[in-house]
């Protein structure tokens, strides 16, 4: 039994229907040792940006470390903008805080947010920047956006349904110490195609011994901790279980300290 969901949303995400205490007690009663809250970063939340709309990914360190019994850690899923791997956020100045108080010392606003994170889940929602890139291009954006300190994981990459050469990435992700996501919901709402793209990338991650983290990535309380799909992937491609980084606590703990994140 996986114990970790490292990959799901709150009310904050605006399209979530459900609080994070909620999505605490979930994890709770389905037994999870660690859930992680990883809300959407990105222009999909407002028509402009600004500090004030951010306001609950950097206030998160009021959360308790844990909750019912479970570890909880804050992150964020920080959108992919361009083929330079650079997150949502980079190039918006932070310039003042939320009651207009001007700062003294300016930075971008994904490196402002994405410092306050345990960890950032990089993902791609906006695909347009992608239309006219080469195979090239869109390897080395995913392999630039693992550089980013704080990025942890690469998010549902098969999902995402961007053409890219897979063995780079993978190998630049075990390199690096970062995890490729498995996610149910991909599984669960996808195209037929895409699941065939999810299905190789397990596997491939299986065969050249990339760790993956498995995740629900839930919009909803009732979501926390289903991974029924990706776990039967999992058991039909005999995926090796010391690869799964989210199968407990320690685990999951010890692949964030892997990649030089403090948890």
């Amino acid at each position: 039994m996986l114990k970790c969901d490292t990959h799901t949303h709150s009310l904050y995400s605006r399209h979530a229907y459900s609080t994070i205490e909620e999505n605490v007690r979930e994890a709770a009663a389905q037994g999870l040792e660690l859930l992680a809250i990883t809300d959407h970063f990105s222009d999909m939340l407002y028509p402009e940006v600004h500090i004030k709309h951010f306001q609950y990914l950097f206030n998160q360190a009021t959360l308790p470390e844990v909750w019912y019994g479970v570890r909880l850690l804050h992150g964020c899923e920080a959108d992919i903008v361009d083929l330079d791997g650079h997150l949502f956020g980079h190039h918006i100045p932070v310039t003042e805080n939320i009651v207009g108080m001007k700062y003294k010392h300016i930075q971008d606003l994904d490196e402002f947010i994405c410092s306050k994170m345990n960890f950032v889940i990089a993902s791609i929602h906006g695909k347009s920047f992608t239309a006219e890139a080469s195979l090239a291009q869109t390897t080395e954006m995913y392999i630039k956006a693992m550089d980013n300190r704080k990025v942890l994981i690469l998010g549902h990459i098969g999902r995402s349904g961007i053409p890219f050469e897979l063995d780079p990435v993978l190998l630049a992700a075990k390199e690096k110490h970062k995890l490729i996501e498995l996610n149910e919901h991909s599984f669960d709402k996808s195209s037929p195609d895409a699941i065939k793209r999810c299905r190789a990338i397990a596997l491939r991650c299986g065969e050249l011994g990339v760790p993956v983290s498995v995740a629900s990535d839930a919009h909803i309380s009732c979501k926390i901790g289903r991974f029924d799909q990706v776990a039967q992937v999992l058991e039909e491609i005999h995926f090796p279980q010391e690869l799964i980084a989210s199968r407990d606590k320690a685990s999951f703990l010890s692949a964030m300290e892997a990649a030089g994140i403090s948890p």
